[in-house]
């Protein structure tokens, strides 16, 4: 049988290594986030499960992949537990045997789609959200999608199998699938199809690997919704009876109960900046309430006539309307909790009524429940009962799940799905098709390879179940008396009370991972911020250690807001890592990216990231522009940094268009300073705040009551960070920001006559976050401005607007530049599906980080501004800036590549002469005995990491020219800046070298031991 593995040895990582190369990830950290599902389970319960640490994850890209390491499972006994969306929480992803963790995901491409036939193929890690959307640019729709189809994947629901949207008509997920594809513990690919593929569906991943799924398709059409009140259930089971006796053509039907319906009311509002979102969110009645969706051409009308005599109340549209829009994103109810106890059965819609009438009466704490009706006579209920995990009454509240179980036992039902935690109810699940399961498993897996122990069960699991059903009526007792009111927290570790409220919140839905560019672009569930709230509550348990690597997956986050458009919590989780990042870098003291160091002491000396001089900031004006500029004016432009060093075409096409529309305004000059944004994310706030004061006051000097931007973080910052922080500080601000295709669209009737040159290209549109999602919401000026250029083919790409991918610059291109060009490609590919010649964007960091991705990619695709577009159509000859880009990031480019420990640690070798002898004449003589003593060099190799830190301070002034003249030769510098290395270098090393040295020093002491040796 199977051997429990937690670690491999080296032959065995090699050998993965061979397989799935850089899909594939040993660190212990990393594991760590592997071992849950999206459950909270109390403590008393994590202990039955023992040790859950895979030993190993592999990202599967295609079957060849999947047969290998069937092979390798084999040849060494090691479990393999397939893992995809993990969005469910029955344990069937919980590696109790240690083994080697199968990440699906990217497995998931549309193989065929044959509209003949109404069908589709598609790779089993596909997210159905993804597919939903693609199939109804082909005028298709799924039969049926989950709940959860955000982040749940086809093969996912058919190895759960459950009901879902659509399953009112259509069945549950098994019914809407045609076939699968799976690789077999032996090695074999089989097809499962018809009576065949019930072996399979709901087995979760215990008889193999599905790789692909043929589902059924029908014809896509909007959904119209019809929303009823009920003053009980029993009125609602009689209207969902009579519906089905009628045969009402709908294709779904869902239902909440009373107390869903005001935990919805009472939900905190979503945030963006701190600062609530209006959105129009209608009351909810205190009743049961029924959402009835069908096709718009369909004929219902026999629906409202079935409401009114169940003793039912249609609702307004606007109810149905929005109710319809929630579909996925009913967990936002946990924001009141912070946890949930489950409890999912399965129940005859006969027994709707009494079932309800029992949970009522028996359960003694608040219990919520989503229904969905299924083709025939069945209704799942999704039971979550509000709690708080941090307490101990959740332990003794828990069993209350067993008590809804055995209700819907008693009227008929059944839980929902079997699983590792009640494996124990697996024959009421399957039925007369458990044999048939149990029989190809004994075939195909005699060794118990594939996710053992999660349809037999731990045998302390099944005990303490067997044990909570016989004690039932005690434990209901005691945990009707277990309930908690709100839970209030604290800081800890340093973490804001307010930041581990969210942490201990979160669903762990996963609705965050499958868009987050940081999570694409590494491919780990630790970079997700799934993953991070995963880790705080985690380092609050004492469970795992905050260290520099782990700091650096929070500062990594682009700030792009996808996470917080996509939580169905509606949790401000851009804002939460924010206030992280000030915590880490400048209260606890951990190292930033090291960039952003050389980026704050260039920012201190001439108020800009590129390392320039001030004097040069507004070398790009046109001379013609500067003798128009008002000294004084209501509006003024703010060119930011890179448009004014780097992208000069950016700034040059922005003023050109605002004094063609006949814009007065005026401009800082060298007196503007770079808006601050870099050092807000570098979690350098003390910085931040002193370039903020500063802009503030050089624009009121000058009269200023708006400000223009050509870049969306200097918008932001202008518009929405600068207003906070001068609240915070009791500054004075009256001053608001737009962008200045915000500002051109009213002048388009002066501007558009004067377009002469046309571009006649194809052009791609490309929303940046910061003036889109994570900014102000501005998305039709520039199309309008865009469209305006005569010969533009406008083009939108896949994701755009408020679901436009983010690029992956400024923080990744800072920190991982490879990883960069990885995202940069994804947004590239999109505007190369369209056949375009060129994508427009207004960002320069946009515009930076995609010509290096289309240089590192060799994508043929030209990057052009916005504005530097429209400009050359008014006639006026704005440079092409790709190349300049590309040699300014050169810089950048090789001193990030300098920054990395191992190349620090290779210069410091080269520096080994000059700090030996800078050393106090006590240290040298003891290096001498390495030479000399036998020994020595033992006792040293301990000694030195620690002694380093304490030796640095007093070394690094000594060594510094000659670590000048070794980084002049490692980073080619233009003249600026290798004139104010001398300057900046210092201070930058001096707040590296404290978070560096632990990194550096096991790496520089045998190299400095052997040189001490031989010289």
């Amino acid at each position: 049988m199977v051997k429990a593995v937690y670690e491999l040895n080296e032959l065995q990582k090699k050998e993965l290594a061979s397989i799935f190369g850089e899909g594939v990830n040993f660190k212990r950290k990393e594991r760590h986030f592997y071992t849950h599902d999206v459950g909270s389970l109390p403590p008393v319960v994590k202990t039955f499960l023992g040790n859950t640490q895979p030993a190993a994850i592999v990202k599967i890209r295609d079957e060849e992949q999947a047969v290998k390491l069937m092979e390798f499972a084999l040849k060494y006994e090691i479990a393999i537990v397939p893992r995809a969306g993990a969005s469910s929480g029955y344990g069937g992803v919980i590696p109790t045997n240690g083994g080697i963790i199968a990440d699906v995901t990217p497995m998931r491409k549309i193989i065929s789609i044959d509209k003949e036939n109404m069908k589709v193929t598609v790779g089993a890690g596909i997210v159905w959200e993804k597919l939903e959307s693609k199939l109804n640019k082909q005028g298709l729709a799924a039969q049926a999608v989950p709940s959860s189809a955000m982040s749940a994947t086809v093969g996912g629901w058919l190895a759960q199998n459950g009901l879902g949207y659509g399953s009112y008509e259509y069945g549950w997920s098994q019914d809407t699938m045609e076939s699968a594809r799976v690789v077999l513990p032996n090695g074999e690919i089989k097809d499962f199809q018809g009576d065949e593929l019930q072996k399979i569906v709901g087995t979760m991943g215990t008889i193999g690997i599905i790789t692909q799924v043929t589902l059924k398709v029908r014809e896509f059409e909007k959904t119209a919704a019809i929303s009823a009140k009920f003053p009980d259930a029993a009125s609602m089971q009689k209207a969902i009876t009579l519906i089905r006796e009628r045969n009402v053509p709908l294709w779904s039907v869902s239902f909440i109960n009373p107390e869903w319906a005001q935990m919805k009311n009472r939900a905190p509002p979503k945030t963006h900046y701190g600062e609530p979102v209006e959105e129009h969110r209608p009351e909810l009645p205190n009743a049961y309430i029924c959402n009835f969706a069908y096709p718009g051409s369909r004929d219902v009308n026999a629906l409202k006539d079935i409401i009114m005599e169940a003793g039912g109340e249609i609702l307004p549209d606007e109810i149905a309307k929005h109710e319809t829009e929630e579909w996925f994103r009913s967990m936002k109810v946990k924001r009141l909790g912070p946890s949930f106890i489950p409890a999912e059965v399965i129940v005859p819609v006969s027994s709707i009524g009494k079932v309800f009438d029992e949970i009522n009466k028996k359960i003694g704490i608040t219990v919520l429940v989503e229904g969905m009706v299924a083709k025939g006579d069945e209704a799942v209920l999704l039971c979550f009962m509000p709690h708080s995990e941090l307490s101990f009454k959740f332990n003794m509240a828990f069993p209350l799940a067993i008590s809804i179980v055995k209700i819907a036992e008693a009227n008929g039902g059944r839980i929902y799905t079997s699983g590792l935690y009640f494996a124990k109810n697996a024959d009421k699940v399957f039925g007369d098709k458990l044999t048939k399961i149990q029989e190809l498993k004994k075939q195909v897996d005699p060794k118990d390879i594939m996710n053992p122990e999660t349809l037999t069960g731990k045998s302390l699991m099944k005990t303490g179940l067997s044990m909570a059903k016989s004690f039932e009526p005690l434990a209901r007792f005691v945990g009707n008396r277990s309930g908690v009111g709100t839970h209030e927290f604290t800081d800890q570790k340093g973490i804001p009370g307010e930041v581990l409220s969210h942490a201990y919140t979160c669903a762990q839905c996963g609705y965050c991972v499958p868009e987050c560019d940081q999570y694409y672009g590494r491919g780990w569930e630790s970079q997700s911020p799934r993953g991070k709230w995963f880790f705080l509550k985690e380092y609050i348990a004492g469970r795992v250690e905050l260290d520099q690597e782990q700091v650096d997956t929070f500062l990594a986050c682009t700030t792009c807001e996808m996470c917080d458009h996509n939580c169905q919590l509606d949790l401000p989780i851009e804002r939460s890592w924010m206030t992280l990042r000030e915590n880490f870098v400048q209260k606890k003291k951990m190292m930033t990216i090291p960039p952003f160091e050389i980026m704050a002491q260039s920012l201190e000396k001439e108020r800009n990231i590129w390392a320039n001089y001030r004097k040069d900031r507004d070398g790009w004006l046109p001379n013609d522009i500067r003798a128009k500029i008002k000294d004084k004016a209501e509006v003024a432009y703010f060119a930011g940094c890179t448009a004014s060093f780097v992208e000069k075409d950016v700034a040059m096409g922005a003023v050109r268009l605002l004094d063609e529309a006949g814009i007065e305004f005026t401009y800082l000059g060298d007196k503007e300073a770079c808006c601050g944004i870099p050092m807000l994310v570098a979690g350098k706030w003390d910085v931040f705040e002193k370039i903020m004061k500063m802009n503030t006051a050089n624009m009121q000097k000058k009269g200023v009551k708006t400000v223009v931007t050509s870049c969306p973080a200097c918008l932001l910052m202008w518009k929405t960070l600068y207003p906070q922080w001068a609240e915070k500080l009791g500054m004075r601000y009256d001053i608001e920001a737009k962008h200045y295709s915000e500002v051109l669209v009213d002048k388009l009737d002066v501007l558009k006559p004067k377009f002469k040159v046309p571009l006649n290209k194809v052009v791609a549109w490309h929303d940046s976050c910061h003036i889109g999602r994570a900014g102000s919401g501005v998305y039709e000026p520039p199309r309008e401005l865009l469209k305006a250029i005569p010969g533009v083919q406008f083009r939108e790409m896949e994701h755009n607007r408020e679901k436009a991918l983010c690029c992956g610059s400024v923080v990744t291109l800072i920190d991982e530049p490879k990883v960069a060009s990885k995202i940069g490609n994804v947004r590239l590919q999109e505007a190369i599906a369209q056949d375009a010649d060129i994508m427009a964007a207004l960002c320069p960091c946009c515009m930076v980080q995609f010509r290096i991705a289309a240089r590192d990619n060799n994508v043929n695709l030209e990057i052009q501004d916005l504005g530097a577009l429209a400009a050359r159509s008014l006639g006026y000859d704005i440079p092409d800036t790709t190349n300049a880009a590309l040699t300014a990031w050169a810089t950048f480019d090789k001193m990030i590549d300098l920054m990395l420990p191992e190349n620090m640690t290779e210069m410091m070798v080269e520096l080994l002469p000059d700090m030996i002898e800078a050393m106090p004449s006590y240290m040298q003589a003891m290096m001498k005995t390495v030479k000399y003593v036998p020994g020595m060099d033992a006792l040293m190799k301990p000694m030195m990491p620690m002694m380093m830190p304490l030796l640095m301070p007093s070394l690094m002034p000594k060594v510094m020219p000659k670590m000048l003249k070794a980084v002049e030769k490692r980073v080619p510098m233009p003249d600026y800046m290798l004139e104010q290395m001398p300057d900046l270098m210092p201070a930058a090393m001096a707040n590296l070298m404290p978070n560096m040295l632990p990194q550096i020093a096991p790496l520089l002491t045998p190299k400095m031991i052997e040189y001490i040796k031989t010289h």
